[in-house]
């Protein structure tokens, strides 16, 4: 599961390693970014814009858009199956911007139950992509919400130590390929839901100020 992550990086860093998209001139910086608040995406829609979803998908058919609640990740091995997902993976796929995430790693105490929560990132420090799912679902006024949840994949060597699921971060070289408008097959598309290689990221033990998503404050990614 992912269910915090962070986006610190400024326009001119995402510019960088996202220079065919077009993005806002001021973004504030996120360092933690909780479900159901709207975070940076970029959908296959052709803009090649940088928009702002829900972090929490709703179906189109959801009765209470308040089901984003329970769908922020979605599996990588059930993507075809599930309802709630394979109709979007076949046709509104996003990037899901981000420059790191959190998982929480149980500690072996007895009679415990304390997690230590564990901020990851890529080693060089640039922002990446996670695969994302996006929808869109109206209410009865015909307002529309467009909403989008994170895939999920078994874990690399590196956060198998602390969870056992993590974030889909796609390669650079993915990119086009996940934002084809286009219907894609789920075989295809899995082809690109791959652990991403541990030798490349990093991580390490953060402040439990990071459990509370009020605090979206800088020390939330110093080390403990």
């Amino acid at each position: 599961m992912c269910g915090r992550f962070t986006l610190v990086a400024g326009p001119s860093e995402i510019e960088t390693s996202f220079p065919w998209i077009e993005i806002p001139k001021q973004m504030t910086p996120r360092y933690n970014i909780a479900p159901m608040q709207p975070i940076a995406v970029i959908p296959n829609n052709g803009r090649n814009r940088l928009e702002f979803f829900q972090w929490g998908l709703v179906p189109p058919w959801a009765k209470d858009p308040q089901v984003g609640n329970r769908l922020i990740n979605a599996r990588a091995e059930s993507l075809a199956e599930k309802p709630a997902f394979r109709n979007a993976f076949r046709r509104r796929r996003c990037l899901i911007l981000a420059d790191g995430f959190y998982e929480w790693r149980r500690e072996p105490r007895p009679g415990s139950r304390a997690s230590t929560p564990i901020y990851i990132r890529l080693k060089s420090g640039k922002p990446f992509a996670f695969a994302g799912l996006w929808e869109i679902w109206r209410s009865a006024d015909g307002a529309s919400l467009f909403s989008c949840a994170i895939i999920t994949t078994p874990p690399n060597e590196l956060i198998e130590e602390i969870h056992d699921r993590m974030p889909a971060v796609l390669r650079p070289e993915a990119y086009t390929m996940w934002l084809d408008p286009m219907i894609q097959t789920p075989e295809t598309l899995s082809e690109l839901l791959k652990p991403y290689p541990a030798s490349e990221m990093e991580a390490y033990p953060v402040s439990t100020l990071v459990n509370n998503p009020k605090n979206d404050l800088p020390a939330c990614i110093l080390p403990a």
